[in-house]
């Protein structure tokens, strides 16, 4: 029987651009503009309505240590569902991304130290660079499903909630009906 949870792991990411070390220019502007067969995924992962434009612009710069630093920004046409009344809700994307890429005995270094309780843990926690490169694919999708409201409202929408009968069927029957009786009871015996 097979673990559907490995295989989740094991799946490929939605969209992948390796990056080799060797061919980074620093500060050299870079585009990803994801494809049709990619946002459709991307799509039905974070289980949107549509997914238009995807573009993610960056700069690599080389730093100390063998470490890379990216500096973007995310575009995309969204349109999600609102929570409340179900209609598609059109969202523009636009967000910064920084972040860093560590050779991977780095990033093993941070890890021995992180479980050093005594340690100040970091905020934005480095990428691994395995074998010269890195994959900016999962940047990306990371980045747009962390910028998605994870429950979209359409504004003006509001959720009104009834059971039927009201507060005086509530009073009969709720929680506390039976407390009220008791109450009852003991001012008619007084």
């Amino acid at each position: 029987m097979t673990d559907p949870i490995a295989e989740d792991e094991q799946a490929p990411p939605p969209l992948s651009r390796e990056i080799r070390v060797i061919d980074i220019v620093d500060n050299a502007p870079q585009t990803i503009e994801g494809s049709a067969a990619e946002r459709e995924a991307i799509k039905a992962l974070l289980e949107l309505v549509a997914l238009g434009a995807l573009r993610f612009d960056y700069t690599l710069r080389r730093g100390g240590g063998g470490r890379i630093h990216l500096s973007g920004r995310l575009t995309a046409d969204v349109t999600q569902t609102c929570v409340v009344s179900l209609e598609p809700i059109p969202v523009a994307v636009d967000i910064p991304v920084e972040m860093e890429f560590w050779p991977e005995s780095l990033v093993a270094d941070l890890e021995h130290k992180a479980e050093d309780p005594g340690q100040v843990g970091l905020l934005d926690w480095p990428e691994s660079i395995v074998d010269g490169a890195f994959d900016l694919g999962p940047v990306v999708y990371e980045s747009l499903a962390t910028a998605l409201d994870p429950y979209p409202k359409k504004e003006g929408a509001s959720f009104q909630w009834s059971q039927g009968g009201g507060a005086a069927e509530e009073a009969e029957s709720g929680p506390f009906a039976a407390l009220q009786k008791l109450k009852k009871g003991q001012r008619a015996g007084d």
